[in-house]
């Protein structure tokens, strides 16, 4: 899906979970359930995290600093904090800095 402009993207999450389709080895229906969602912390939102809980998607989405201290604030009627597997993320960083990289000499490449 195509946002507008400087439009971020987060409000069009579940839309493109919808419609993702993973071809099996095997044959037969593709999955309609990635093994696990790694995400910023834009897509860290309470709808985003349900919808993610409710498919039973394994996710790792950092909590945003503001989101974290208003739950804090509640102490025990906050609940606790949500998983984080820091390893997970570390990767995913790694790969989006060698996507930035690649971006950054395209036009080298292209000419």
């Amino acid at each position: 899906m195509v946002t507008a402009g400087q439009r971020a993207d987060a409000w069009v999450f579940t839309q493109v979970m919808d419609r993702i389709r993973i071809p099996r080895v095997g044959g037969g229906h593709p999955r309609t359930r990635p093994g696990h969602v790694l995400a910023d912390r834009a897509y860290s939102s309470r709808a985003i995290r349900t919808y993610l809980r409710r498919r039973q998607i394994p996710h790792t989405i950092p909590e945003k600093r503001d989101q974290a201290g208003h739950r804090r604030r509640r102490g025990t009627a906050g609940g606790r904090p949500p998983g984080f597997d820091w390893e997970m993320y570390e990767r995913r960083h790694k790969v989006e800095c060698r996507i930035g990289l690649l971006k950054q000499a395209r036009g080298v490449a292209t000419r």
